[in-house]
């Protein structure tokens, strides 16, 4: 292997409704220690396709942790230390355009923070840092999704802004109708701060955003509950799982280096001296930063 090449790693965390990935051969659990607590789950390491993956469900099996209490930086953290270079995230949503309806797959290129009370970096105080996040979703990825979902023939629209609320309760219909204003396609609870934390972790990241619901701005769906977006979860996830089935061997050969520079994001974001860095802070910065902090 030549020193700009690597052999990938396919990271999977499955959100609602997909606490196991089906078909992984040579499976083993990892329970990987992290300096940000414990994560969701321990890791379900296995092939699939013949290509090492780990598998992480966002909620833990059975859905014990609402999207606000689940923690994102020992989720990614976790799948670094393991061995990760790319990450695919699967999130449940809801639609806020007409022609994204439940049952369809979008494979989302931005995104907006709305919520407040969670860690959103692994820098700080000690250790300060400013990862470019203009473009969040690495696009070689989202390539490979497109093109996997198509020969599949799944119901997909590539590229489209996802609105992360806080949760753990469903929009108003005031907030779902200033989301569509912004232009927003779809909304969820879970893939901020995830996106952000996977960047400073130099991880190539795509999600695929399936929904669930038309959210309430929808006359037919003006009141969104937990068993009308049960029943659609269940056809979801075996589409999920062809998709990961189709796209996880095309993502598994050798590879150079991210061309968009997700791997190297770390190199002009660091702006503390290292005089003046938290000894700390870097310690815990192993997994996460240890390329760059030496």
């Amino acid at each position: 292997m030549n020193a700009s090449a690597r052999e990938p790693v396919i990271g999977i965390i499955g959100g609602s409704g997909i606490d196991t990935l089906e078909g992984l051969e040579e499976t083993r659990r990892l329970s990987v220690r992290t300096p940000w607590g414990e994560a969701s789950d321990s890791l379900l390491e296995g092939r699939l396709g013949g290509v090492r993956c780990l598998f992480l469900p966002r909620h833990g099996r059975g859905h014990p942790l609402p999207p606000d209490s689940v923690n994102y930086r020992a989720n990614i953290d976790a799948l670094k230390r393991a061995g990760c270079t790319d990450l695919i995230s699967l999130s449940a949503v809801g639609s806020l355009r007409a022609e994204l309806p439940p049952g369809h797959f979008v494979i989302v290129d931005q995104f907006i923070d709305r919520t407040r009370a969670r860690e959103k970096s692994f820098f700080g105080p000690g250790c300060v840092a400013h990862v470019s996040f203009g473009h969040p979703v690495c696009p070689r990825l989202g390539d490979a999704l497109e093109a996997a979902g198509r020969g599949l023939g799944l119901p997909l629209t590539r590229g489209g802004t996802y609105l992360v609320m806080e949760g753990p309760a469903f929009s108003t219909l005031a907030e779902s109708r200033l989301y569509q204003s912004w232009g927003c396609s779809v909304i969820g609870m879970t893939n901020m701060p995830e996106a952000t934390l996977a960047r400073e972790a130099e991880l190539c990241y795509a999600t695929v955003a399936m929904v669930t619901d038309y959210d309430c701005w929808h006359p037919g769906h003006d009141h969104v509950s937990v068993e009308m977006v049960v029943q659609v979860l269940r056809k979801n996830a075996e589409a999920a799982r062809a998709l990961l089935g189709a796209v996880v061997p095309a993502l598994g050969r050798q590879r150079p280096l991210c061309p968009a520079g997700c791997e190297r994001a770390l190199e002009a974001a660091l702006i503390t001296a290292p005089a003046a860095r938290d000894a700390a802070l870097v310690a815990k910065l192993d997994a996460v930063a240890g390329r760059v902090l030496g």
